[in-house]
């Protein structure tokens, strides 16, 4: 079996339960990818920072979660600009099928388990 990959999942709080959702597909054990995250209420800590950043390295990518939500989590964006600065590729998967928010420079596409197969397939 190949080495399992390691995905970062960057969310907007208010999107915990989809967050919830794409974990749950890491589940099956034929999956060969761990999903990881760093959940905070309180995302400017200096530990938090540090921390993430040190996930994020680790990670093979990372898919952010995309709803209108994103556009106010100052920890999502910290989280996307830290992937970005660490080189990891980023991919959006929308996070609800009503809504499809667009963040620059975050290519997204709609959740499908081949989307995010394919992502993750091309790490």
């Amino acid at each position: 079996m190949p080495d399992r990959k390691v995905i970062f999942v960057a969310f907007a709080i208010e999107d915990e339960t989809q967050r919830d959702f794409l974990k749950g597909q890491s589940l099956h054990p034929r999956s060969p990818y761990d999903f990881i995250d760093m959940s905070v209420k309180e995302p400017y800590a200096t530990e938090w920072k540090e921390r993430v950043r040190t996930r994020i390295k680790r990670s093979h990518g990372v898919i952010v979660l995309v709803s209108k939500n994103s556009l106010t989590s100052s920890g999502q964006k910290w989280e996307i600009q830290c992937a970005r600065e660490e080189g990891k590729k980023i991919r959006g998967i929308w996070a609800y099928t009503n809504d499809r928010t667009n963040i620059a420079g975050v290519a997204t596409t709609a959740w499908s388990d081949a989307n995010i197969s394919n992502f993750i397939d091309s790490l």
